[in-house]
């Protein structure tokens, strides 16, 4: 019997990550439309979806990236601040926004279902079987999941400039 052990369990991450984004590509743009007084921050399904795409593939290459680099690389690193990141993102927002709206917001399903068991695995054992330790498990634990926060905005904001080119072209958007 095959052991279950990063090495191989790693793809999950981007497999899961990419049912949770599509998830949220689909709910997003009506759940936007019933709750657009209550939003804070308003965002087209255009720009929307795009920074999904963007964060998807960026998924895909971390793994990509850990899987040929093995443990202690900077992909193992990079994909273990994702995984957090992702596991992060169950409790901020979709659970809290859940309570927040009374009800589904776009994401919760995957997130609660997936993301959170998934995440959780391989997060412990990325530790557990020494692709990540110490200190730079903890700076990229905490370092990727803000940096993500922080690059989120400046996505959307090229989603919009590439909306607007391709309407200044004649394309759909």
């Amino acid at each position: 019997m095959m052991a279950l052990s990063f090495d191989l369990l790693q793809w999950l991450f981007p497999i899961v990550l990419t049912a949770h984004n599509l998830e949220e590509a689909i709910m997003q743009p009506g759940f936007t439309a019933r709750h657009a007084s209550r939003l804070r921050w308003k965002v087209g399904a255009s720009e929307f979806r795009f920074a999904i795409v963007v964060v998807t593939i960026a998924g895909w290459a971390v793994t990509y990236l850990s899987w040929r680099g093995g443990r202690e690389s900077v992909g193992s690193y990079l994909l273990f601040g994702c995984v957090v990141a992702t596991l992060a993102n169950v409790l901020v927002p979709h659970i809290p926004a859940a309570f927040v709206f009374r009800g589904y917001v776009p994401g919760l399903v995957t997130a609660v279902l997936l993301n959170l068991p998934v995440m959780w695995l391989l997060a412990t054992l990325a530790v557990r079987e020494g692709w990540v330790s110490g200190g730079k498990a903890v700076l990229y634990g905490v370092g990727v999941p803000l940096g993500t926060v922080a690059l989120i905005p400046g996505l959307f904001a090229l989603g919009r400039m590439r909306r607007g080119w391709k309407a200044a072209a004649g394309e759909e958007s």
